[in-house]
């Protein structure tokens, strides 16, 4: 079943409702799941009549440049997802089939329970080690930041399309840039709204804001609309 026709208001409406108890479409992380309800919205739902889904559009679009890399199955059919579709990963995970059953005739009826314990021991004691090391090589992923920033002109004269790319112009480890948009804010002029990712411990938004502002042949200020931790 999925969402139905994303670019008629019924099916925002039911990606709305279903994105109203999840982050993504499926699962706990960005997956082609995502990636594929994304292209068929086509463009950032109203948040006004559509909160969740706008919230969602707006995060994911911070992930376009990683489309490709993203987990999952990218031929996997859009009506696959939602609801009937695909099981989303807060759905009830079947346990794993119990261990089979001994045979009679490896039971031993007359072992002590010393050779038991000593040997339930040595399989606990292999387990630890096993977590251990599966523990330590596990890398800790890098907090992230989801930020949407505006920059405003001096004027209805200014150029927005070269304030733009020189705000794309800026480079860092760490820092990427996503969709944008011109909003009106009086008197024909417009300003620069921009959605951007950066790892906390390698980009400094206050930083950032400065470079930014050392344009002042096109930009007056900037703000920080919004920013919530990924």
């Amino acid at each position: 079943m999925g969402f139905g026709d994303l670019l008629a208001d019924t099916g925002k409406s039911a990606l709305n409702s279903w994105l109203e108890t999840r982050s993504y479409i499926a699962g706990y992380a960005p997956s082609q799941a995502d990636v594929a309800v994304y292209k068929a919205v086509s463009s950032a739902p109203d948040a006004a009549k559509y909160p969740y889904a706008a919230r969602w559009y707006n995060h994911i679009t911070s992930y376009e440049a990683e489309f490709g890399s993203l987990t999952g199955d990218a031929s996997t059919p859009l009506d696959t997802y939602g609801p009937e579709g695909t099981p989303s990963a807060t759905e009830t995970v079947a346990a794993p089939p119990a261990a089979a059953e001994e045979d009679d005739d490896d039971v031993d009826l007359f072992g002590s329970d010393d050779e038991v314990d000593e040997e339930a021991e040595k399989l606990k004691a292999q387990r630890l080690e096993e977590y251990n090391k599966k523990k330590a090589g596990k890398v800790k992923p890098a907090a992230k930041s989801l930020v949407t920033m505006d920059v405003k002109p001096w004027d209805d004269e200014t150029d927005m399309k070269e304030l733009e790319e020189k705000v794309r112009s800026i480079e860092k480890d760490g820092l990427v840039w996503g969709a944008s948009q011109l909003v009106a804010i009086g008197f024909g002029i417009k300003k620069l709204q921009i959605n951007l990712v950066v790892e906390d411990e390698k980009v400094s938004t206050d930083e950032l804001q400065q470079q930014i502002e050392e344009f002042e042949d096109h930009v007056q200020s900037t703000d920080i609309q919004a920013m919530q931790k990924l």
